[in-house]
Parts: C-alpha cells; structure tokens; sequence
C-alpha cells in the first residue's frame, strides 16, 4: 500500500485540527479537494477514518493509528530532507583560518562550535601556523583570516584589528616550586624541571626565537604536541611550564605565575587577507572576537 505524503499531512492537520475545513486550510486546499484526499485515503485503507460530526470530525481507532504513524513519517522525510540538503547546499569553498598553537586551544575551538552551528552552509579549514607562515598565507590570499602575535606583524600592511592579551605565565603543581613566589623569570624557571611543547609547534619556535642561544638550556622531561597535555602533566607535578594565561582554567591544583621577561608579554590580533572581506568571513571575525572575550 502506498501512501501519499501531502495526503498524510493533510490527514495529520485535520485530526490536529479537529475539522476538514481547518485542515484544508492548512494545506491551502479546497474543502471539496481536501475532503476528496480523505475519502480516497479511507478506500486506500479500507477501513474509516474519521468520524464525522455536526461540528468537526475526530479519529476512529484506525484514524488515530494513522494519524501516530503519519507524523512519524513526515518527521522522518524532513530529517531525510535536511540531511539531504546539507549536500546540495552551495559549495563555497570552505573559508580559511590560520592561528598559533595559543588560539588554537580555546579561542578557535569555541569560535568554530557556534559558527558552524550557526551557518551550517559554510565550512572552515583551520590551520596552525607561526605568525610569520599566516601573514604569509594571507597576504598571498590563501587564507581568509588569521589570528597572528602583535610581536611579529608590526610590519605588515594586512588590516588587523585587537583581540586579546596572550601574556605568557609560569604553571606549576600548586603548593610546588611556585608556592610563595609572585613572579619568575625564565632564567629561574629553567633552573628547575620543564614540560616543553614540540619543537615544530607555534609557540616553541616563537620563544626559542626571543630567548636566544645565550638563554639558559633547561631540562625538559618530555615534550608534548599540545597544550592540553601540557597543562595536564604541570597540573600533575611532572615539571613547570610555559603557557599563555588565556590558556589555563583557573584550578586550585595549580599555581600560575607571571613572568618578569618583558617578552613574555604580547597580544594576538585578528588579522584579514589582502581580499575584501566576505559576508561569511566577517560573521567567522565576529565569532572570533566574542570567543575572545
């Protein structure tokens, strides 16, 4: 038995509604043609539907059956229809966003979560680039947007724009190495055991750059690719570690420090390709900035 989709949904409003007339109306139909829908759809069913009244109609057990199983129908084919739309949808090609490994820990994520929810006709190819490699990816139009260091692209004539201080601070253990101190240098960090992130990672390489060969060489019980696993094995005692403040959840299991270094202070910027800004890339910024926050 086949049914017909209009003529379920015109069935499931008009015993919502509790009248063929309501239920015409509904589906922009006539009473003559909706009530011809339902007649044809008790002789498809063999077996009456609804029970008509001086003052509507209402289901007979069979009506009712229908009717339980027919919503459940049209609410399956509009998830059909969704999931199916999300492939038919324009393709643009997926905007591009270039940041640190800083960003990348909880700005990027949290921008991402309500942008794609919110425009799930866009996507977003995100990758973690040094400062210098993302004004580079920008300039040559090969990004859209890139959250770069103050530091390192004063030079650039790329529009840039504010976002969040990136100040970098000390972690440790609480009650460990840091407790009593309110501050340390890194020459005094390095003089104890270190977590340090991988050699290729945004941050690694832009403080490598700033200490220099003369900085003293600390002893770095692992090194490890991500931020997230850095915080975890400072927050275990496994060693102090450098990290960006934005980046570590206030915890009493862990004692954060700020530096003297006055490297350790710096900004990230929202930055923009050399192209004008599309209506797409302007709502990923505005994202972005409230992530910021």
């Amino acid at each position: 038995m086949r049914y017909d989709l209009d003529d379920l949904r015109l069935f499931v409003h008009v015993v919502t509604e509790g009248s063929i007339t309501a239920g015409a109306a509904q589906m922009h139909l006539s009473l003559p043609s909706a009530s011809a829908r339902v007649r044809a759809l008790e002789s498809q069913a063999g077996v009456q539907l609804l029970i008509r009244e001086r003052r509507g109609v209402r289901p007979t057990p069979a009506g009712t059956t229908l009717a339980r199983h027919a919503r459940e129908v049209l609410a399956q084919t509009a998830r059909l229809d969704s999931a199916v739309a999300s492939y038919t949808a324009s393709r643009s090609r997926p905007l591009v966003l270039v940041s640190g490994a800083s960003a990348m820990h909880r700005v990027v994520p949290a921008a991402l979560a309500s942008f794609l929810r919110e425009y799930p006709e866009h996507d977003v190819t995100v990758s973690e680039q040094r400062t210098p490699q993302s004004l580079r990816l920008l300039s040559e139009g090969k990004a859209d947007l890139g959250i770069v260091v103050d530091d390192e692209s004063g030079s650039t004539t790329l529009r840039t724009e504010p976002l969040a201080d990136d100040s970098l601070v000390v972690i440790g253990q609480a009650g460990g190495v840091l407790s009593g101190r309110q501050a340390m240098s890194y020459a005094e960090v390095a003089e104890h055991p270190m977590i340090g992130l991988d050699l290729d990672s945004a941050l690694r390489g832009w403080m490598d750059k700033r200490l220099g060969p003369h900085a003293p060489a600390p002893r770095y019980r692992t090194l490890v690719p991500t931020m997230h696993t850095l915080i975890a094995l400072a927050t275990a005692g496994v060693g102090l570690a450098i990290a960006p403040l934005r980046s570590v959840d206030r915890n009493p299991s862990l004692d954060i420090r700020p530096l003297t270094d006055t490297w350790s202070t710096r900004s990230h910027l929202l930055c923009y390709s050399t192209s004008r800004p599309t209506p797409p890339t302007k709502a990923l910024a505005q994202h972005i900035r409230l992530a910021a926050e």
